[in-house]
């Protein structure tokens, strides 16, 4: 996706998918909120895009790589008018979202990781670049539908794309990228993600009320 190298066609094509995956989750959040047409699609470019645009920012990566490849931004617009058009055949949309926005954030992490370590950054940057590409434009998603974001909730989200942009940037340093390694880390990175969904791994919980003071 984040100007990626032609030879991992398989990074290459996933991030592809997950473009449009983050696109249809807001257009999906959208309709839940009743927006019009216009602005299904604009939050479906500010998700899709937004962690890639925050950590190119950060980290000095320019140009933009909706701005370089503007196909990108046009595929953004267009995933939503998919999801509007097929809304009505889905019945369970919940789920639906769900694997929709883990796709993103798994491909998402493993882009950011790839265009860090393309930088040359140190090892702990890779994995935060990674973190903000994932997790960064669910977290705009949510915010502009006034939910309290993914991110920010017990459940395991923050962990998955942590654990995945480790997985990726080890074996980055280990000499072992390529195809093969993106595959597996995505297969390792989604099972993960789904498996919390569907067992309810949650993260501890930190409740004050104020009442245990005295």
């Amino acid at each position: 996706m984040w100007n990626l190298p032609p030879a991992d066609s398989v990074l290459h094509l996933l991030s592809w998918l997950a473009l449009a995956a983050q696109a249809m989750t807001a257009a999906l959040a959208a309709g839940r909120r009743s927006m019009d047409w216009m602005g299904v699609c604009l939050l479906g470019a500010i998700t899709a895009l937004g962690g890639g645009t925050l950590r190119d920012v950060l980290l000095g990566h320019y140009p933009l790589a909706w701005v370089e490849r503007p196909s990108y931004l046009l595929l953004t617009l267009l995933a939503p008018f998919v999801t509007i058009a097929m809304a009505r055949l889905v019945h369970r949309l919940t789920t639906a979202f769900l694997v929709l926005d883990a796709i993103g954030l798994v491909v998402f992490t493993i882009a950011g990781c790839d265009i860090a370590w393309q930088m040359n950054v140190p090892f702990g940057i890779v994995i935060v670049a990674g973190m903000i590409t994932g997790c960064a434009g669910g977290v705009l998603r949510d915010i502009l539908c006034n939910d309290v974001p993914l991110l920010f909730r017990a459940e395991l989200y923050a962990s998955v794309s942590l654990l995945t942009g480790l997985v990726y940037a080890t074996g980055l340093s280990l000499g072992i990228g390529g195809g093969l390694w993106t595959a597996v880390t995505f297969a390792l990175g989604l099972s993960f993600r789904l498996l919390a969904i569907r067992y309810k791994w949650n993260m501890p919980r930190f409740v004050f009320t104020g009442e245990e003071r005295g």
